[in-house]
C-alpha cells in the first residue's frame, strides 16, 4: 500500500506541481479512501518527503555506483562515465526534478540532496587524493567540492531548460570543462 500511495503521489506532484498536491489527490489517484492514505501518511509533507527521499535515494545510488566503478580509470572516461550516469538519472523524472528545484520548500529537500552531494564529493575526493602529481590538483577535497557542484548544477540545468545542445554534445563539454580543471 505504501508503494502504490508513493507511486500516486509521485504521478500527482509531477502532473500537477507542488503547489496543487493534496492528499486527496493522492488519495483519488491511488483509488483508495483518504482515510486510507492517512493510516501510513500523517499529512501532505510526510508523502512529499517520502518521495523525495525515495527519488533521491535512487539518484545517489546510481551517481555513486557509477564513480565509485570507475575511481581506477584516468580522467575522461571517469568524468564522462560520472557525468552520464547523473544525467541519465536526472532526465528518467524531469518533471520531479523541476518540482524539487523550482517548486519545493528548500528545507523539504536539502538535507537530502546535500547527503548526496557530500557521498559524491567523498568519492572524488578519494579519487584525486590517489592521483598525486597526476593532476594539478593540490587540495583534493576542495577540487572534488568544486567539480561535484560544477557537474550537478550543469546537469540540472540542462534536464530543466533543455537548450538545443544534443546530450553526447553537452557531455562531451561537460568533460573537457571537468578534464581542464583537472589537467596539469
Amino acid at each position: 500500500m505504501v508503494e502504490r500511495l508513493l507511486d500516486a503521489g509521485r504521478e500527482v506532484l509531477q502532473r500537477d506541481g507542488y503547489d496543487s498536491f493534496t492528499t486527496n489527490r493522492v488519495a483519488e489517484e491511488a483509488g483508495v479512501s483518504p482515510g486510507s492514505l492517512y493510516q501510513y501518511f500523517a499529512n501532505k509533507a510526510a508523502i512529499v518527503a517520502a518521495i523525495i527521499e525515495q527519488w533521491s535515494d535512487d539518484i545517489d545510488d546510481k551517481v555513486a555506483a557509477a564513480l565509485a566503478d570507475r575511481l581506477g580509470e584516468e580522467g575522461p572516461a571517469m568524468v564522462r562515465a560520472t557525468a552520464d550516469a547523473l544525467l541519465a538519472a536526472l532526465e528518467e523524472s524531469p518533471a520531479l526534478l523541476r518540482v524539487v528545484m523550482e517548486e519545493l520548500p528548500h528545507r523539504q529537500h536539502r538535507p537530502r540532496h546535500a547527503a548526496l552531494e557530500r557521498r559524491v564529493t567523498d568519492l572524488m575526493t578519494a579519487y584525486l587524493a590517489v592521483r598525486p602529481g597526476t593532476t594539478r590538483i593540490t587540495r583534493p577535497a576542495a577540487s572534488a567540492w568544486v567539480l561535484v557542484m560544477a557537474l550537478e548544477n550543469l546537469a540540472v540545468r540542462y534536464v530543466l531548460d533543455q537548450p538545443p545542445i544534443a546530450r553526447e554534445d553537452f557531455l562531451d563539454e561537460v568533460t573537457d570543462l571537468c578534464v581542464g580543471y583537472l589537467q596539469p
